[in-house]
């Protein structure tokens, strides 16, 4: 327990405030883990798995109405509404204090209020940040031990300073109509009531490490993205590192702990995960950027997961894991969802706990995981997990990546033409609603930088950071690359191989960062010649691969107007660089 003056007056605070019968300081050691745990069993918020297929493993099921992120109830409570921005809910804080603590008023009376002492980043690193949360859910105090470092060393660190992030979190009543997830970016802290789903109440997740440290980073010069980081070990033995930002269903999970095709397996390259969700990054000593991931597990998405999709992250499953929402295959009390094989259970229990016959149910359509069911696994489990993964330092960045999930117009890979078009680059991120079968292409939604849910403060400010940090970066500030795994052909196959093939557009964008390979200069910036993409073992023509290189300036001239529109709703705060950038961009195109 901590001495810390600041912490102890919150915490007395809180203690006020939501009357618990009694208030317990987690030290993150295995005893008190254990404790926690059968406690959890006892009163039903856990249900043990099999011991020895999962050892260590816990099934917990969220209430109906409580199942995922909600963007809608997702404030950003700035003290001035402009500082929010377009794309985030404001809400006054004169106003949300108020209403946030009547919410949580006597709401702990009968139960255990816990403090959490938490670390995002290794603790004692110059690129970490410390928080505190006080719950009353034992589901909560367990997965921060798995996604952040928790425990005496945290509140050591701390020492004296009263530089660390609040959090409040109380499940209430699990009430829709009063369920409020609030950040207040000058006071750091953050507020979450009545949900007890993980992405709303693990608050050192989204809440801490985008929406008050994207605040934080643009405060003190430094960087909170919504990217994985990755290390690429060459046959030499040399490692290069990328951040990459991808909108939802776009594959970030599955590039972070990429398996490389047989071919280069054999010469010797490697993949390392250092983060599949989140990088912090700073400028070092020598001027680059050295990025951590300030997580310490995996809060992953379940269907689709499989041995053949992602089994780096199913390995990461198989220990210490708590799954939420998951079926419960009763025979051998083991969990199950859709994608993980053909194979559903059945004998077993949907992720509402009700009987649920796995074959039958399936021929009918009914699924029995939750599409959004979610497994907390240690990233220690996780058999590409980097060496460098709880160095002090970080690791230095090569090469940025954005990505989208286009049909036509977003060739393969293009590299920017300098810092500030990279900047541009980000900030017209989109996917699009495909109709597979058809190939129809649908509905195109903008994600900057993948952070429209994510970002703490104005986004048009948040792009002028970005820019700042590329002057401040200079010559030493990484590439800045876009790809695109998800081209489709006139019937809506892809064609593009995508999963650990991804490997070879990796392979040049690296070369490209080391003045190794050439490209072609093209409207949009510099695109590979075919040729420099290694083929090696895929089966796929130089051909198609030329198709899904090729530029087409009709198409861009027809992108170049969505984004105008899209700039629209930042109105004057749009930094000039950005629309010199959009300027530039169609008089290439037009010429």
């Amino acid at each position: 327990m901590t001495t810390n003056k600041s912490v102890l007056a919150w915490v007395e605070e809180m203690k006020n405030l939501m009357q618990p019968d009694k208030v317990v300081w987690i030290d993150g050691s295995k005893e008190q883990i254990e404790e926690l745990r059968a406690e959890a069993c006892k009163i039903g918020e856990l249900i043990k798995l099999n011991e020895e297929k999962l050892p260590e493993c816990y099934l917990h099921r969220t209430a109906v109405n409580d199942v995922a992120r909600v963007e809608g109830r997702t404030f950003i409570c700035s003290r001035k509404e402009e500082d929010a921005g377009p794309t985030n809910n404001w809400m006054d804080p004169k106003k949300a204090y108020p209403m946030l603590f009547d919410i949580a008023k006597d709401s702990m009376r009968g139960k255990t209020m816990y403090v959490i002492p938490y670390s995002m980043g290794p603790v004692g690193s110059p690129l970490s940040e410390i928080g505190y949360e006080v719950t009353d859910s034992i589901y909560v105090v367990l997965n921060m031990c798995i996604m952040t470092r928790v425990g005496a060393e945290v509140d050591k660190q701390l020492g004296d300073s009263e530089d660390w992030i609040k959090g409040l979190h109380s499940r209430c009543e699990i009430n829709e109509e009063k369920r409020y997830i609030c950040h207040f970016p000058e006071d750091n802290y953050i507020i979450s009531v009545n949900s007890g789903y993980g992405g709303n109440v693990l608050l050192g997740k989204k809440c801490f490490a985008l929406r008050i440290a994207s605040y934080l980073g643009k405060n003190h010069q430094w960087m909170a993205e919504h990217m994985l980081i990755l290390g690429i070990e060459n046959p030499k033995g040399e490692v290069k590192y990328i951040t990459a930002a991808f909108p939802s269903a776009c594959g970030k999970t599955n590039l972070a702990m990429l398996i490389p095709p047989e071919g280069y397996r054999k010469n010797g390259y490697k993949v390392w995960t250092v983060g599949d969700d989140i990088a912090w990054m700073r400028i070092g000593k020598d001027g680059r950027l050295y990025a951590i991931n300030p997580e310490n597990g995996f809060f992953g998405v379940a269907p689709g997961t499989n041995k053949k999709s992602n089994p780096n992250a199913l390995a990461s499953t198989q220990k210490g894991t708590i799954f939420t929402n998951v079926v419960q295959n009763l025979d051998d009390n083991t969990v199950w969802w859709e994608g993980l094989d053909k194979n559903p259970p059945a004998h077993a229990l949907n992720w509402k706990g009700e009987p649920w016959n796995g074959p039958e149910e399936t021929a009918k359509g009914n699924k029995g995981a939750h599409p959004n069911s979610r497994f907390t696994a240690p990233a220690k489990n996780c058999p590409c997990i980097s060496p460098m993964f709880d160095d002090t330092t970080g690791v230095p960045i090569s090469a940025i990546i954005f990505g989208g999930r286009r049909a036509q117009t977003t060739p393969l890979v293009y590299q920017s033409r300098d810092w500030d078009n990279g900047v541009f680059v980000g900030s017209i991120m989109a996917s699009e609603t495909t109709a597979a079968a058809t190939g129809a292409v649908g509905v195109v939604r903008r994600d900057p930088m993948a952070m429209l849910p994510f970002c703490g403060y104005h986004m048009a400010d948040y792009f002028a950071h970005w820019i700042e940090m590329g002057k401040l970066l200079g010559d030493k500030a990484p590439k800045i690359f876009n790809v695109n795994w998800f081209r489709l052909d006139d019937e809506g196959n892809f064609l593009w191989p995508g999963f650990g093939d991804n490997f070879r557009v990796l392979e040049w964008i690296l070369a490209r960062c080391e003045g190794k390979a050439d490209a072609l200069e093209t409207a949009i910036g510099y695109v590979p010649h075919a040729d420099d993409i290694n083929l090696e073992g895929l089966d796929i023509d130089k051909e198609v691969l030329e198709s899904i290189l090729y530029v087409d300036n009709e198409k861009w001239l027809k992108e170049a107007e969505g984004i105008e529109e899209f700039y629209k709703k930042f109105g004057n705060k749009l930094p000039e660089k950005l629309r010199e950038e959009l300027k530039s961009l169609k008089e290439r195109l037009s010429k």
